[in-house]
C-alpha cells in the first residue's frame, strides 16, 4: 500500500471462531492488524483500514456478529506519569487514566516518579526525562491541590519535549499549568475507582482531548510524511524476524506515530532488525534510526521523514 494511503484505526469485537475472515479481508484490502486480544468468548481486533473500504470492514462484522468501533488512539504509545504510585493496596488514579486511554487504541505505561525521598528526587535523574520522552505523549495524573498543581507540580516538565496533557482534581484552566499543552480537570486522586458518572465524564474528556492532541501531531507528520509507515515495518518485523513471536507480552510490538519499540534485546537483535529488508535495496537502516530504549533492553525505532531520505516506500 503506498505511504499516502489514509488509514482509519478500528477495533474488532466478536467471537474467536470467525475472526479470521475479518484478518483476511483486512490484508486483501491492504490493511494492517496492530494487535489481537484472545478471551476465552471473544477477541478483540485493533486494526488500521484503508479509508474508503471501512465500509466493508463493517458489514462483514455484522454478518458474523461481531462490532466495529473506531479506535482513535491506535498506533500511540503514551507515557501516563505519576509523580508516585506508593499507594500500595489501594487503587491509583493513574491506573484508571491508562485503561481508558486503552479503550480508544492506546498502548500506555505507568511511570511512577518517585523514589526514597519523593518528590524532591523525582525526575531528578535523565532516564527518567529521556523514557518519557520515548512516548508519543506524556500525560500527568496529578492530585487534588490547586496551589500545588500550579507551583510544584510544573518543574516535572522539564526537558520533557512530547506534548504534555495535565490531568488533575481540581477545575483549572491550561493557562494555570505553565508547561502543559491541555490540562484536564475532574481527575483526581482518590481511593477508589474512577467508576462514577461524573469521573467517567472526566475519563471520557480526557481521551478526546487526547485524540486533539494526537489528530494534530499527525497533520504535522502529513506535511512532511515519514519515509514508510509505522504498520508496514511491524508487519515486516513478524514475517522476517520470527524470534518476534516466542515474545510473551500481548504487544511484543508497539507502535508509535513515528515509529515503534521492539520488545527483543537491543544487542542479539539491533543488526537484524538494521538490516530488514523494505523494499528492493532499501533496508530499515536506510529510513530509521535504530536505538536502545530506555525501557528494559527493548529496542526503539523512529523512522526518518521524506524529506531526510528523500522518498518514500
Amino acid at each position: 500500500m503506498p505511504v499516502a494511503a489514509v488509514l482509519e484505526p478500528y477495533v474488532y469485537e466478536g467471537g474467536v471462531h470467525k475472526h479470521g475472515l475479518i484478518i483476511e479481508l483486512l490484508e486483501d484490502l491492504g490493511g494492517y492488524l496492530v494487535q489481537s486480544t484472545p478471551a476465552a468468548t471473544e477477541i478483540n481486533l485493533v486494526m488500521l483500514i484503508p479509508r474508503k473500504d471501512v465500509p466493508l470492514m463493517e458489514e462483514l462484522a455484522k454478518k458474523i456478529l461481531g462490532k466495529l468501533t473506531r479506535a482513535p488512539l491506535t498506533g500511540t504509545e503514551i507515557a501516563v506519569v505519576s509523580p508516585t504510585l506508593a499507594y500500595h493496596h489501594l487503587p491509583h488514579s493513574a491506573c484508571d487514566v491508562a485503561e481508558h486511554l486503552r479503550r480508544d487504541g492506546a498502548n500506555t505505561n505507568m511511570l511512577g516518579l518517585a523514589r526514597g525521598m519523593g518528590r524532591r528526587v523525582a525526575l531528578s535523574q535523565d532516564y527518567e526525562r529521556r523514557l518519557i520522552n520515548e512516548h508519543d505523549i506524556a500525560v500527568y495524573s496529578f492530585g487534588n491541590f490547586s496551589d500545588c498543581i500550579i507551583n510544584k507540580k510544573p518543574k516535572l516538565f522539564s526537558g520533557v519535549n512530547v506534548p504534555i496533557v495535565a490531568t488533575g482534581g481540581p477545575d483549572l484552566s491550561t493557562g494555570d499549568v505553565e508547561g502543559a499543552d491541555v490540562y484536564v480537570g475532574g481527575i483526581g486522586r482518590v481511593s477508589h475507582r474512577l467508576r462514577n458518572e461524573g469521573e467517567m465524564d472526566s475519563l471520557d474528556v480526557l481521551n478526546k482531548t487526547v485524540g486533539e492532541v494526537v489528530d494534530k501531531l499527525r497533520e504535522e507528520i502529513s506535511r512532511d510524511p515519514l519515509a514508510v509507515l509505522p504498520a508496514r515495518v511491524m508487519k515486516e518485523i513478524k514475517e522476517q524476524v520470527p524470534e518476534i513471536n516466542d515474545v510473551l507480552t500481548p504487544a511484543p510490538i508497539t507502535l508509535q506515530l513515528d515509529g515503534m519499540r521492539v520488545k527483543l534485546p537491543f544487542g542479539q537483535f539491533h543488526e537484524k532488525l538494521e538490516q530488514l529488508e523494505l523494499d528492493e535495496n532499501i533496508s530499515l537502516s536506510d529510513v530509521a534510526n535504530i536505538t536502545p530504549s530506555k525501557m528494559k533492553d527493548y529496542i526503539l525505532i523512529k523512522i526518518r521523514r521524506r524529506s531526510e531520505t528523500g522518498f518514500t516506500i
